[in-house]
């Protein structure tokens, strides 16, 4: 069967381009990955690019000097100086070199489409090909010592990841059965992008562009590379970054810098690349942000949190607010961007996405990444047709459907992140797939996607029973979307525990033993330990006592944002580790996270969904061992639906919630404001006060006039 995933980059040769792919992908028996216009090279005379490279597992490496036409040129000579280049960037990778040789086998063909009579054009020693040759030609070609191994490092070498992807310092590890041994077996296996993330990378879309995936996909450091790549292709292009957690800025630098120092032999133009905060305010370029430059640009009022949050309302209303205002003013488009790209997009509203599209110049290029469940704010993004609108004719400005469609709406399904039984506890804690049932309702569940079909987009299969509303299923994750060296390393036992104790002070001196013990013991790095606390409010106040505990033991600590630069996240320079609030962990990871007072994600009625997505966001930080501990009988239910979840063998069996019930959980469990949150617990208490008059008898039905009497029955009856 034949499996050639391709790459679509840009190298300017689209005719024999597209020629080449129908040959390689009509060649049976033929697999691989072949990638066009792609890879770049640093090279004293400036960067180059290949116009195609094919990787095959029994062949090697393929490099194609593409011909537009019949003219050659000296075909020869590009062929010597072609494998001369890719050879020179792998003998960088020592795992690529025995000696002086290299291990890869490399190939070189000229392939000319529109050349009818190759003979009289062909030189001894040097490939050349045409449609009805290159198959037969391909498979003449051998690598004698062929190794699936030494493929899957020049398949990164290629890619430029096995650099890139590198830990922020060298790990020092003297057993190989220690976590810090196991992290960097785990770190060196996760050197290579799969096919849908390289796609995502290399293919530019004229227009918009969505990302889609779950925590651990991939989705930033393939925007990051996305933004390197076109950035080394299209110099003169400006394009801009922006996310919503600030302590992303760094990583995104480190990723692009690594990416374009390696690709093109240069930095960044940072004048040309930038790297933008969502907000922004005056002082320079280091406090830029997307919507204060919108508001430069245009000259429309700038407002700042404290002011937003007065004129709109507090939390995310004052962002949205002020992107609303700025919109309102802006009546053109702003031109400012050839390409902007959007990490995180599932914690901004639709204003904001808007204002970006309306920064871009023609044919707006917006790439933007989220994830649905890690959505923090309670809502979720609209369909393009919905989120940019329509022109004068009703036409929607932007759409998915089409030829196009697979290019545009990227789903990244395999999790490089989280081991399956990491991942699958936070989507059954998240949504409460075994949440036992309230009082007086039907089910357990805090949420659940509107469409069941997205279980099977995010890498689910059906296990038993029928994915669709109203019906019982079982999913389970498949070994493709969640591979098994992500969770062979350790006991499901050592990899999540979920453990309650008797008070905070007892949790506390746990946490902090623990850490000390990673530290000493178990070969861990101070940047690979995370503790986070899921309330963003009382962060500071709730790390304190750990923190103190660690510092009497000569372990140093930071809060992050605030002991450092609102930018910084790890502190790896100082040896220091890392607590931190929900919001700023989100987007980064470690090898061990600890999830402090987890108490706080359980309760009832209003802001639910939210409290159950800042623990699933805070499991879903660990690429190793997650440990969730709380206090009190708020983890209860928590230890009692992860120990169902491990009777259920990691997997999600539910009846799966109908339209109308789905309507109820996003009434019941809906984000409130904590001035709004103390309305609703008065007006609860005034109707149990009404009920209790009603019951005992000191207040009548009769009592009650007419009207309001039949209100009550039909708002309680749900007939309004």
């Amino acid at each position: 069967m034949n499996t050639v995933e391709f790459t679509r980059g840009t190298n300017g040769k689209p005719a024999a381009s597209a020629a080449l792919e129908d040959c390689l992908a009509n060649t049976i028996g033929l697999d691989g990955s072949c990638f066009f216009g792609y890879p770049l090279i640093a090279t004293p005379e400036g960067k180059y690019f290949v116009d195609a490279t094919f990787l095959n597992p029994d062949k090697g490496v393929i490099l194609f000097d593409i011909v537009e036409g019949q003219n050659l040129g000296d075909y020869a000579d590009r062929q010597d100086d072609l494998v001369n280049k890719i050879e020179s960037k792998l003998k960088l990778h020592k795992d690529l070199m025995k000696g002086r040789k290299l291990l890869p086998q490399l190939h070189v063909i000229t392939f000319a489409p529109s050349l009818i009579n190759l003979a009289s054009h062909a030189q001894e020693d040097y490939p050349l090909a045409n449609e009805h040759n290159l198959a037969s030609l391909i498979q003449s070609l051998e690598w004698d010592n062929a190794d699936d191994e030494i493929y899957r490092l020049t398949t990164s070498a290629i890619e430029s990841l096995s650099s890139i992807r590198k830990s922020r310092s060298k790990r020092e590890v003297t057993r190989v059965d220690s976590l810090g041994a196991k992290l960097k077996k785990l770190e060196d296996s996760i050197a290579t992008l799969d096919y849908r993330q390289n796609r995502a990378v290399v293919e530019t879309v004229e227009g918009v562009q969505r990302i889609r995936g779950l925590a651990g996909s991939g989705k930033t450091i393939v925007l990051a590379l996305k933004a390197a790549y076109l950035h080394t292709q299209q110099p003169d292009w400006r394009i801009a970054v922006t996310f919503n957690t600030r302590s992303l800025k760094g990583q995104f630098k480190r990723l692009i810098n690594n990416f374009c120092i390696e690709q093109s032999g240069e930095e960044p133009d940072w004048t040309k690349l930038r790297i933008l905060n969502a907000w922004g305010a005056p002082g320079g370029a280091e406090r830029d942000g997307m919507y204060y430059e919108a508001c430069r640009q245009s000259g429309t009022d700038f407002y700042d949190f404290r002011t937003a949050s007065s004129h709109f309302g507090g939390s995310n209303r004052a962002f949205d607010g002020a992107c609303k205002a700025a919109l309102s003013k802006i009546n053109k488009s702003l031109d400012v961007y050839d390409t902007i790209l959007v990490d995180e997009a599932q914690d901004f509203s639709p204003s904001f996405l808007q204002l970006c599209y309306s920064m871009l110049k023609a044919p707006k290029r917006l790439v933007y990444a989220y994830d649905e469940l890690q959505n923090l704010s309670g809502t979720s993004l609209p369909p393009p047709e919905d989120l940019f609108g329509a022109d004068e004719e009703g036409n929607a400005l932007v759409s998915f459907a089409g030829d196009h469609q697979q290019r545009r709406d990227v789903i990244l399904q395999k999790c490089y992140r989280n081991s399956r039984p990491v991942l699958v506890t936070a989507h059954a804690l998240g949504f409460g797939v075994y949440r036992a049932p309230p009082k007086m309702a039907e089910t357990g569940l805090v949420q659940m996607f509107e469409q069941p079909a997205l279980w099977g987009e995010i890498g689910y299969r059906v296990h038993t029973g029928d994915l669709r509303k109203g019906a019982r299923v079982s999913l389970e994750r498949t070994d493709e979307t969640s591979p098994l060296f992500l969770e062979t390393h350790s006991s499901i036992d050592e990899l999540v525990q979920i453990i309650k104790f008797n008070s905070e002070a007892e949790q506390n001196d746990w946490v902090a033993q623990q850490i000390e013990k990673n530290l000493s013991e178990d070969e861990l790095r101070y940047d690979d330990v995370i503790v986070i606390n899921p309330n963003p409010i009382n962060a500071r106040e709730r790390c304190a006592a750990i923190r103190k505990t660690l510092f009497g033991r000569g372990i140093q600590s930071h809060l992050a944002g605030v002991d450092t630069d609102q930018d910084v996240f790890f502190r790896s320079d100082l040896g220091s580790v890392t607590f931190t609030g929900i919001y700023r962990a989100k987007g980064n990871e470690a090898g061990m996270v600890y999830v402090i007072n987890a108490q706080e994600c359980d309760g009832v009625g209003a802001g639910l969904s939210t409290l159950r997505n800042r623990l699933f966001t805070a499991i879903t930080r660990s690429k190793g061992w997650v440990r969730v501990v709380g206090h009190g009988p708020g983890m209860d239910a928590l230890v009692q639906e992860y120990a169902q979840l491990k009777q259920h063998q990691y997997r999600l069996d539910m009846v799966y919630p109908t339209d109308a019930q789905l309507s109820k959980l996003r009434i019941v469990h809906r984000d409130l404001s904590e001035h709004d949150k103390q309305r609703l617990e008065q007006k609860k208490y005034n109707a149990q006060e009404l009920t209790h008059a009603l019951e005992t008898g000191e207040l009548n039905p009769e009592d009650l006039d007419g009207e309001t009497r039949a209100k009550l029955l039909a708002l309680l009856s749900g007939n309004k």
